[in-house]
């Protein structure tokens, strides 16, 4: 499993910013959500073309931090993309940078009915989960999808990142809700990138500026610290 490491310099850097490492230490299950970043086939099946095998090593921990969440009356969001193919194109000026098989591939495999658009089978999906669409690396982006608003409908102030890849869909996310105003988390080891070099420094920059980054276990604690389990019923 790829690993986050806050180094020296990084850490003389935010005590000297904001006076501590961890800024969210309070975490209110009840007013939180984890959001779950394109854990879909596409991106963890071998042979599909945006295939990042270290997704697979962090689903032990999303199903963990999700199980955690629900018990303690937190909502829980699975983001999945779909890659429209319309006329006129849409997001015509990524395919750009594509080939024309490239191009096709992605718009059938990601399609709505493609065979890489479906959550990976071992995650842990409930009733109670919400599932958003959307159509850009950031869910926050306008016209992207409606996470915004189902989150405002469950009265969420806090969102835990979790997902692949870590550099692309993962931070995007997490950048936009902090500047909506989300007190936002990337949590470590339940985030994947192609490889250790990109996930590190994803975090790294992520945590310098613009919210916290926590392992699983560390949010779980805050959770715990923070918050009440919820009887089963």
């Amino acid at each position: 499993m790829q690993t986050f490491t806050i180094t020296p310099d990084l850490e003389a850097h935010l005590m000297k910013r904001r006076g501590m490492v961890h800024p969210f230490q309070r975490l209110d299950a009840a007013k939180s959500a984890f959001i779950v970043v394109d854990m879909q086939k596409y991106f963890m099946t071998n042979g599909e073309p945006g295939c990042t095998p270290p997704a697979r090593d962090i689903v032990p921990n999303i199903n963990r931090l999700a199980a955690e969440m629900r018990a303690r009356g937190g909502l829980v969001v699975w983001i999945q993309t779909e890659a429209k193919a319309e006329t006129p194109v849409d997001w015509a000026n990524l395919y750009e940078s594509y080939t024309p098989e490239a191009k096709a591939k992605r718009q059938s495999n990601l399609g709505k009915n493609g065979s890489g658009f479906p959550l990976w089978d071992a995650l842990k999906v409930e009733a109670g989960d919400e599932t958003v669409i959307k159509t850009r690396y950031s869910a926050f982006i306008q016209g992207s999808s409606n996470l915004d608003a189902v989150l405002k409908k469950h009265g969420i102030d806090t969102i835990l990142i979790g997902g692949t890849v870590t550099n692309v869909c993962c931070e995007s996310t997490a950048r936009d809700g902090m500047m909506l105003g989300y007190r936002t988390v990337m949590v470590a080891d339940c985030n994947a990138a192609s490889n250790q070099e990109n996930h590190q420094s994803s975090l790294a920059g992520f945590l310098s500026i613009f919210g916290d980054v926590q392992t699983t276990d560390q949010t779980i604690a805050n959770l715990a610290k923070n918050s009440k389990k919820v009887a089963a019923e």
